[in-house]
């Protein structure tokens, strides 16, 4: 089940990493979690991921989101609200997405770099 669960994971974070609203670092480090209670072997390819493995290090280790990571996290949580509004998503939906992605910011901007 762990492993079922990390590859799952391991697929929403590849997808996230495309889809602006779809988060992309709580999914790898589920993945990261799933793939240790689970196999050595995936964790390791995980870990060593020429992309991904940098960001579980840092946040494993030392519990830091890059800059250039919040850089760009934080400009397509701007981003958002208004494409939404522009492409006729109801209001109150912003607003609650304009709440959710706030919250979400302010987490990702207290991380040590």
């Amino acid at each position: 089940m762990w492993l079922l669960l990390g590859f799952l994971s391991a697929v929403l974070a590849a997808i996230g990493v495309i889809l602006p609203l779809l988060p992309t670092t709580p999914f790898l480090l589920l993945a990261a979690f799933c793939f240790a209670q689970s196999s050595e072997k995936a964790h390791q390819w995980l870990l060593n991921h020429k992309t991904f493995g940098p960001l579980i290090n840092d946040w494993q280790e030392h519990g830091r989101i890059r800059r250039k990571i919040k850089i760009v996290s934080v400009s397509m949580m701007i981003i958002m609200p208004p494409l939404s509004w522009l492409l006729g998503a109801p209001l109150w939906s912003v607003w609650v997405q304009i709440a959710v992605l706030c919250c979400v910011s302010a987490f990702i901007l207290t991380r040590p770099e």
